[in-house]
C-alpha cells in the first residue's frame, strides 16, 4: 500500500522520481511531486493508477529516500534556525488546506494573501515549498545548508573490515551504521509511524528487518541497539502532535530546534 512520502522510481531509460505528497483516500488520489525538476508542483494522479504501476514493474518503490534531508549536525547556528523557524511557519500555515494549496489558483491566493501577512516575498514562499516537497516534508528540508567542521560529537568514518561499538555478544559480528545504513533506519522509522497509531521501536524494527533485510545473514543485520541509539542521534522520532495539527505552536524551545522529523500527515 502506498503511504505518504514514499519516493517511486519510474522504469526504462529515462525514469524519474516523483514524492507522494499526500494521499487523498476520500477521491481516491495521490498528489505527487516530480523530483531534481525546479519547475515541479504537486500533481493529482488517480492513486489506483500508481498502484498498477507499481504491481506491473513500471515503477518501483524506493526503500531510502535519495532526496530527504540529513538530520543537522551539531551546534546549528542560530541564524540558521531562524530562517528555518520562519520557513516552517509559512509552510505549516499553508499546509493547513492542502486541497487548496495544491490547486493552482488558490495556490496563487495563499501564497499572495501570506506574503503580504507577514512581509516575505512571494517567490521565497514559493522557494520554501519547493524545499519542503523535494527534500522530504520534514522541517529539516527547510533548514539552510551549511558545513560542520566541529570536531565534538563527530560521528566517526567507516572503515571497511573494522566495525565500530562495542563487541556484540556471541558469535555474529554485526554491521556498521553508515550513511545508508542510518537512511534506512529513518526510513523504517517513518514508515511504521505512517501506518500506526502508537510508535514502538522494537516493532519498527522488527518490520524494517522484514521490509529491508529479507534473507540476509544474522551477522550483517543491524542490532535493534544500533537502530535505538541512531534514532535518538538523529532525531528520527515518531511524528508528534505539534506536527499533526498546522494549527499548533512551533515544537522546540524558545530558539525553534525541529527534534521531530516526521513528514505532516
Amino acid at each position: 500500500m502506498l503511504t505518504q512520502n514514499d519516493v517511486l522510481e519510474y522504469t526504462g531509460m529515462h525514469g524519474h522520481m516523483i514524492r507522494v505528497l499526500w494521499i487523498d483516500r476520500a477521491q481516491a488520489l495521490a498528489w505527487t511531486y516530480r523530483l531534481a525538476s525546479p519547475s515541479a508542483l504537486p500533481e493529482p494522479t488517480p492513486l489506483h493508477d500508481l498502484e498498477d504501476l507499481l504491481r506491473g514493474g513500471g515503477a518501483r518503490r524506493l526503500l531510502v529516500d535519495p532526496f530527504a534531508a540529513a538530520p543537522p549536525q551539531e551546534p546549528v547556528p542560530q541564524g540558521y534556525l531562524a530562517l528555518q523557524a520562519k520557513a516552517w511557519s509559512a509552510v505549516r500555515t499553508l499546509h493547513t488546506d492542502r486541497q487548496a494549496l495544491y490547486q493552482p489558483r488558490e495556490r496563487a491566493i495563499l501564497i499572495a494573501g501570506y506574503a503580504a501577512a507577514h512581509g516575505i516575498s512571494k517567490s521565497s514562499i514559493l522557494r520554501y515549498l519547493h524545499r519542503y516537497w523535494e527534500r522530504g516534508q520534514t522541517p529539516d528540508a527547510l533548514l539552510p545548508d551549511y558545513g560542520n567542521s566541529g570536531a565534538p560529537g563527530r560521528t566517526r568514518a567507516v572503515t571497511a573490515g573494522i566495525k565500530r561499538g562495542r563487541p556484540r555478544k556471541g558469535e555474529a559480528t554485526g554491521t556498521n551504521a553508515d550513511e545508508r545504513m542510518r537512511a534506512i533506519f529513518r526510513a523504517a522509522a517513518a514508515r511504521y509511524a505512517a501506518s500506526h497509531d502508537d510508535f514502538s521501536r522494537r516493532a519498527a524494527y522488527r518490520q524494517m528487518l522484514g521490509d529491508f533485510f529479507q534473507g540476509q545473514d544474522a551477522g550483517g543485520l543491524p542490532s535493534f541497539g544500533q537502530f535505538n541509539y541512531w534514532l535518538e542521534r538523529d532525531a528520527a522520532a515518531p511524528p508528534a502532535v505539534t506536527l499533526t495539527r498546522p494549527s499548533a505552536p512551533l515544537p522546540g524551545r524558545a530558539a525553534p530546534r525541529f527534534a521531530h522529523h516526521a513528514a505532516m500527515p
